[in-house]
């Protein structure tokens, strides 16, 4: 009872601060009011808990939603613009009016389901569309360097043989868990000079290469995997083909494309 008393008369006080600074002086001085009042009505204070948890939820979704439909706004007047090397490896139509390039990681298993989609979208825009693959290895995937650099050291003698490297590890990416020894037999699959191959691996030209594409995604901001860029419109993580369809559709809208 006496506690009770104290706690009331402590919330009467608190009541007739005309200050900040006085009722954060009472509460450093009587701790135990606020826990007095918890325990005196737990299920209010945890509905009042979980009723500004969501709201700070909500408000933050909807703040993000703005800061995202802004971003991507400013894309489409102001598109990223990647390194179109001489001897990129294109699939698709070298002179489509969609290109669509990704910043990809070998073992990432979002990548996996990247690679179901642009598969999808250049069936859907044959002859509409050009894909190029650059590289995103990941630090706490082991095996995406060196799947990296396969992929590059193959594209050095054969960039078809490359493409095909590319297309079967993501068909069955478990396999990439064996480590070199698959990389190794996959290559052998396709009739590569393995002997060119092994000098190429650590080669400055592989390195080269691979360390473009990291600084050029984190210029562009892409620090997960799969990130693309849409006609320079950048897309980070594995969305479906339908997103992109919403991206290619407003292009045509706004007169950027024609197809």
């Amino acid at each position: 009872m006496k506690r009770m008393i104290v706690l009331a008369a402590a919330l009467i006080v608190a009541t007739a601060c005309t200050s900040k600074d006085e009722l954060k002086k009472l509460l450093k001085e009587n701790p135990d009011i606020i826990t007095e009042a918890i325990e005196a009505n737990p299920n209010k204070f945890i509905d009042a808990l979980n009723a500004a948890v969501k709201a700070a939820q909500e408000g933050e979704g909807k703040r993000r939603e703005v800061e995202e439909k802004k971003a991507l706004e400013e894309s489409f007047e102001k598109p990223l613009t990647a390194e179109i090397r001489s001897d990129e490896s294109w699939r698709g139509a070298k002179d489509a009016p969609i290109t669509l390039i990704e910043y990809s990681d070998f073992e990432c298993p979002f990548c996996s389901r990247g690679f179901s989609t642009v598969m999808e979208l250049m069936k859907k825009y044959d002859g509409k569309i050009r894909f190029a693959y650059k590289h995103l290895p990941l630090s706490f995937h082991p095996q995406a360097m060196p799947a990296a650099q396969y992929y590059e050291a193959i594209r050095l003698q054969s960039p078809d043989k490359a493409w095909q490297f590319h297309d079967k590890i993501y068909q069955d990416q478990r396999k990439l868990q064996n480590g070199e020894g698959f990389l190794k037999a996959l290559a052998k699959e396709l009739k590569v000079d393995m002997t060119k191959l092994a000098a190429d691996i650590k080669s400055d030209a592989v390195k080269a290469r691979i360390d473009a594409d990291m600084a050029e995604a984190a210029k562009f901001g892409f620090q997960g995997t799969p990130g693309f860029l849409l006609n320079g419109i950048p897309v980070k993580g594995a969305y479906p083909a339908t997103h992109f369809d919403g991206l290619i559709e407003e292009l045509k809208k706004r007169g950027k494309i024609s197809i």
